[in-house]
């Protein structure tokens, strides 16, 4: 009740008054009932209407705080579909079956185009033989470089046999200026025997660092046709068994279309298990406060709304997130296992509307929010004694947009005021005192 509260009329206690009552026929008799059960209630919730200052009686009743959400059905079980993974590489899509498609087993879901493959086969043959080449030229020179400082380690091998063997070391015989020439010989023969042998063991190291090197090619060459052989036999995805084919949506809310550019495991869609379904809904930030993993909900189907399904809540977002892409209101995503499922009229992404049964008190003092102040930061309300009203400091446990429910501070039959009595004799002082 909200602002002056006014009782009914009473009822006609003389002739004249009877002569102003309508007689109704009989059929009318439960309205008549009901306008009195009304005046009876009135007289209960304001009693002290003589006041200028509405009143409200504290009853224990029953209180119940409901949360409405929004969402669409889906699959507790499904196989997911995705890009193959022997594929490396993007994928480019050339062709897709459409959403909501009856599969059969072996049914064609997806085509990826083929041209990314074929052409990475090509290089890659090339760059395998250009790596045979390369081996077999190095190959060639190696061996050529090993025959020419073969030979020039042997000759200078000749010439140290020959230097010793015409050795002028007789000073009787040979000149100072013959003896030291003959030594020369055989030093330079020497060092010319071991740069050869040393030269030809730093090409045979360069030779094989550069075979190592060309090996190290071919093997890229090989991978690169290996992966390009991989993705040319896995261009296609089929069901492995009979359903119905619900493709991914990205963060557009787009599915899959021919031409997007998917990576190898990247999800492309499922076949859900249609024996049993979950709802998945969106509750307001706002409305989210107290919502708790095992309570009750009830989902109607936006296509026959007359039928209801009784659920839990199986799971909660934790954190809040908008829905669309560019406006701040954020919801929780909630999970819901329904108790049963008809996969008659239940598909994968139809819209459904929930309530959340988010508590339910018996036996709750609630209280119009109306009748509930706050005065130097303590929640308080003005409980009539006598002719006056007194303030009481109230502990407030749950509350709806209308209701809140006290669990101390009141008591049952408390009559409390639904607008502020003090304001009330401020303005009466102010009156007094012009």
């Amino acid at each position: 009740m909200s602002g002056s509260c006014q009782t009914a009329s009473p009822l006609p206690t003389t002739t004249r008054d009877r002569r102003k009552w309508t007689v109704y026929p009989r059929e009318s008799a439960p309205a008549s009932l009901a306008i009195v059960s009304l005046t009876l209630v009135s007289l209960l919730s304001c009693h002290g209407a003589n006041d200028s200052v509405p009143i409200y009686v504290v009853q224990p009743i029953n209180f119940s705080r409901r949360v409405t959400a929004d969402g669409n059905l889906k699959a507790r079980k499904a196989t997911p579909l995705s890009a193959p993974t022997d594929a490396q590489g993007p994928l480019k899509i050339a062709w897709v079956a459409n959403d909501g498609t009856l599969l059969k087993k072996d049914d064609l879901v997806v085509r990826f185009d083929p041209t990314e493959f074929e052409t990475a086969l090509v290089n890659g043959r090339e760059d395998h033989d250009t790596a045979v080449n390369k081996l077999t030229k190095t190959v060639g020179e190696s061996a050529m470089t090993r025959k020419n400082l073969g030979r020039d380690a042997r000759q200078a091998e000749d010439e140290l046999a020959a230097a010793k063997r015409f050795n002028f070391d007789d000073a009787e015989v040979f000149s100072r200026y013959q003896r030291i020439e003959s030594e020369l010989d055989q030093r330079l023969a020497g060092e010319k025997r071991t740069h050869a042998n040393n030269v030809m063991g730093v090409r045979e190291q360069l030779s094989r660092t550069d075979r190592d090197l060309v090996g190290i090619e071919s093997k890229k060459a090989d991978l690169k046709i290996r992966n390009a052989q991989q993705g040319l036999h896995a261009l296609e995805l089929r069901a492995p068994y009979d359903g119905i084919l619900v493709l991914q949506r990205d963060w557009r809310g787009d599915v899959p279309r021919v031409g997007a550019t998917v990576w190898s495991g990247s999800p492309i869609g499922e076949i859900p298990d249609l024996s049993t379904m979950k709802a998945e809904v969106f509750v307001l930030e706002a409305d989210a406060a107290g919502i708790a993993v095992g309570q009750k909900a009830r989902v109607a189907l936006e296509s026959n709304s007359s039928v209801t399904y009784g659920g839990k809540i199986s799971q909660i977002d934790k954190l809040a997130r908008p829905r669309i892409r560019g406006v701040p209101v954020q919801y929780f995503g909630v999970t819901l296992d329904l108790d049963r499922t008809d996969p008659i009229v239940m598909k994968p992404g139809a819209r459904v509307r929930a309530v959340l049964e988010v508590e339910n008190r018996t036996n709750a003092f609630s209280i119009p929010r109306q009748a509930l102040f706050e005065k130097n930061g303590k929640k308080m309300v003005y409980v009539k004694r006598k002719d006056r009203f007194t303030p009481s400091e109230v502990t407030i446990g749950t509350s709806s947009p209308g209701r809140v429910v006290v669990t101390r501070g009141v008591a049952k039959g408390d009559a409390l005021a639904l607008t502020d009595p003090t304001k009330k004799e401020d303005e009466k002082e102010d009156k007094s005192g012009k």
